[in-house]
């Protein structure tokens, strides 16, 4: 954009949204829209909280806001792997999350179902398992500095359903994450495909990350947070953020909770 053009969160937040289709595959209500301000428009995804499916353990119809604080918690420590994420209050069905339209790289992945013997160089498996016809099966993910971070970042956010689709390489090559509805919830939810770092070490420089954001909860993160989501929900998150750095390696998964989302796809 030259200087004279709309900043992409004005665009987001008070363009004309103009709704192209749905993501039918969703289990919310997903729209592909056009945002239009002035000359510039852009393609993005709004979630209107109306179209939210209540869940028993999420009943507030919050979900957008939980969306839009994984994107802040992400800003936060710097990382970059979340699309812009918004809340706009008016759009076509009303209040709801707004989400810069990443576009994906068709041919690469950074999870993956495979036979044994298949797993590639670089790769950790999460999960052994069989397929529908009784074969056996591997889950496996990239090893990439990017899915670390991804996974700390879940896990401090406490992301429910981090499914192998919710993680994208786009055409530049980056890394996202997207899908951060069902996050932030005080019991621990923690349900993901990248457990390839179980109890291993964190290393040094995300570590450093997430001292910094405890340095600044008090003052920044916490506060920004509570704007979004209830006070004792943020709080949660400290802990598991002050957990995570005292104990120096990646998180187990619980006990008490399904470890793998299903599908995983």
């Amino acid at each position: 954009m030259t200087s004279a053009e709309p900043e992409l969160d004005d665009v987001l937040l008070h363009g004309e949204l103009t709704v192209q289709g749905r993501l039918v595959d969703a289990s919310n209500a997903t729209l592909l829209c056009n945002a239009t301000l002035g000359d510039v428009t852009l393609q993005c995804i709004y979630k209107p909280s109306a179209g939210e499916r209540p869940l028993w353990d999420f009943p507030n119809n919050d979900l957008a806001e939980r969306e839009v604080a994984t994107h802040l918690l992400d800003t936060l420590l710097g990382w970059n792997l979340t699309p812009r994420t918004l809340l706009r209050d008016e759009g076509p069905y009303g209040r709801g999350m707004v989400q810069e339209f990443i576009d994906i790289a068709a041919d690469v992945d950074c999870v993956d179902v495979v036979s044994p013997g298949q797993v590639p160089d670089g790769w950790l498996t999460v999960l052994e398992a069989r397929d529908g016809d009784d074969n056996p099966v591997l889950l496996i993910h990239a090893d990439r500095p990017e899915l670390q971070r991804l996974a700390v970042l879940d896990a401090i956010a406490n992301n429910g359903d981090r499914k192998g689709g919710h993680v994208l390489v786009a055409t530049d090559g980056r890394v996202y994450g997207i899908d951060h509805g069902v996050t932030w919830h005080q019991d621990d939810k923690l349900r993901t495909v990248l457990w390839g770092w179980v109890e291993t070490p964190l290393p040094d420089d995300l570590a450093a990350d997430v001292r910094g954001l405890l340095d600044r909860w008090s003052v920044e993160a916490g506060p920004a947070l509570e704007a979004l989501l209830p006070a004792d929900d943020v709080g949660a998150a400290l802990v598991r953020a002050v957990t995570l750095l005292e104990r120096g390696t990646f998180p187990l998964p619980s006990t008490d909770w399904p470890a793998i989302p299903w599908p995983v796809f």
